[in-house]
């Protein structure tokens, strides 16, 4: 099997989302820097309730699937459909936004750190107005394996390779064949994981840092894998965590408009008018 080596660095940069709250931002600084069919990454980290109190009110999205993973915290979800969900220290919301949805996501501490990250992962054409949806994934349904070298994976969508063995995460069967690890390494263990030839991937450290190929990948920059078979990471002298994404590009146009993704100019603006009109929260 071939190793996959860093074929480019995304540094992240400071941001504002929703209310104000602040972070980091990597894929998705610009509309240039995507890993097909991610499209925004995002994390935010800080103790300061001031950073995130304000949180994320009430917002549409259409034609991609959000992926909240918060490490620490507690986050409240509420959406038109009248959904609600607690999103607790190591639990994941995976949503599926279709054809449209408006939704909060709002923190439920006044102090204590806040850490956690979203993902944005596009949606092949023939799935984008499929009707709306999501998981609340609890932390005991997110396996977390024991590694080789010391260390733990867990894992939240697709499958870990681990002692001739495949442990599965509960997020299975999308179209993009999604794989989302959570990584976390002593001083200078290894860390081995297959990976489809056709799949993009990248290495997100966020403690840390990680030597792919030879080159080492500092914490808060998204590294862009090159094609092969397999990554093979090694932790720093601090140790390393970090997000291993990877995923089947969907080689499909992409117009962005904030909070919409779809295919063409007139789709965006089709969803403009549905939102506005209130077409794009009724049900399908």
């Amino acid at each position: 099997m071939t190793n996959r080596t860093l074929r480019q660095v995304i540094e992240s940069v400071p941001a504002a989302d929703g209310a104000g709250v602040k972070l980091r931002r990597s894929l998705g600084a610009r509309q240039s820097l995507r890993v097909d069919p991610f499209l925004m990454l995002d994390e935010f980290s800080s103790e300061n309730a001031d950073d995130y109190a304000a949180g994320f009110p009430a917002h549409p999205h259409r034609g991609f699937e959000t992926v909240t993973y918060l490490i620490d915290g507690h986050m409240l979800h509420e959406d038109h459909l009248g959904n609600r969900g607690d999103l607790k220290s190591g639990g994941v919301q995976w949503m599926t936004a279709g054809r449209g949805i408006v939704h909060s996501e709002m923190p439920q501490q006044e102090r204590g750190r806040m850490r956690g990250f979203q993902l944005w992962i596009n949606l092949p054409a023939r799935e984008k107005m499929k009707p709306a949806g999501y998981r609340d994934l609890q932390p005991e349904e997110i396996p977390a394996v024991p590694l080789a070298e010391g260390g733990r994976a867990k894992v939240i969508a697709g499958a870990l390779a681990q002692g001739g063995k495949a442990i599965p995460g509960p997020i299975q069967g999308l179209s993009t064949e999604a794989l989302y690890l959570d990584v976390a390494l002593p001083a200078g263990a290894r860390f081995s994981q297959p990976i489809p030839p056709a799949h993009n991937a990248f290495v997100y450290p966020f403690e840390g840092s990680v030597t792919i190929g030879g080159r080492t990948l500092a914490a808060h920059s998204a590294g862009v894998l090159g094609p092969g078979e397999r990554l093979e990471a090694t932790a720093g002298e601090q140790g390393a965590r970090f997000l291993l994404l990877a995923g089947r590009p969907l080689g499909e146009p992409v117009v962005q408009y904030g909070p919409f993704v779809m295919n063409t100019r007139e789709e965006i603006e089709q969803a403009i008018r549905d939102y506005q009109s209130g077409e794009l929260t009724r049900a399908a």
